[in-house]
């Protein structure tokens, strides 16, 4: 999943980041008020993890902005300041959970895993789209139970289509989400297509044909099989 850690403290941003990616999400950082809120206004995120106390501005201020802009984006405030009314205030404001520091860091992750089980598989760890099944917490693919191998990457772009089935993905959108805000760096898109071309090889192989359909000039659409 696509995370985004608002951290002033820059070895402390570094830790959690790190680890997250090791458990297999992209992270992107910002460590100023300014930072988050140009970052909330451009990309779109699975989870915001929001400190209060930033330089240039608070924290609750863009829960505010991010809970208007992106309803659908969890966000969990980690802050220091472990106040009453703090936590309500950020409650109020729609922040999904309160976690003060010092954390654990897997506890931090068992708590970003549930609030993205709540909001895009209804609280189950397993999402089923037609014959392919998907552990989200194993980060697993089966397809009538048989077992498709599939990199981190692939694996991340099948999730997302799964979560959209039906629905058009931008091109620009596939690679903000896989590869974060590095894509902004890209001359081309042409990177996507040979990814899509492997993970529908993938499944060829296993017998099974994914229907990810070109929509041209925009991006693509999944349309699986009922």
């Amino acid at each position: 999943m696509k995370l985004l850690l608002i951290e002033d403290e820059p070895g402390l941003s570094q830790t959690i980041s790190q680890f997250l990616q090791s458990q297999g999400h992209i992270c992107e950082t910002a460590i100023t008020y300014q930072q988050a809120d140009e970052k909330i206004g451009v990309y779109a995120y699975d989870c915001v993890l929001i400190d209060l106390m930033l330089p240039g501005g608070n924290g609750l201020a863009i829960l505010k902005r991010l809970k208007q802009d992106h309803p659908q984006t969890g966000a969990i405030i980690i802050s220091a300041k472990d106040s009453l009314d703090d936590k309500l205030a950020g409650l109020d404001l729609g922040a999904d959970d309160y976690l003060p520091k010092p954390f654990h860091l897997a506890e931090l992750n068992s708590r970003i895993k549930s609030i993205l089980r709540r909001m895009k598989f209804e609280g189950s760890t397993s999402l089923d789209v037609g014959r392919m099944r998907i552990d989200t917490e194993a980060r697993t693919v089966f397809v009538d139970e048989q077992p498709i191998s599939l990199n981190r990457k692939e694996y991340d772009l099948l999730l997302l289509f799964a979560t959209n089935k039906n629905r058009v993905i931008k091109k620009s959108a596939l690679a903000e989400h896989v590869w974060g805000d590095q894509a902004d760096q890209v001359d081309s898109y042409d990177f996507i297509y040979s990814q899509l071309k492997n993970l529908r090889k993938r499944f060829s192989q296993a017998g099974y044909e994914l229907d990810i359909q070109t929509v041209y000039g925009i991006g693509y659409k999944f349309s699986p099989d009922c």
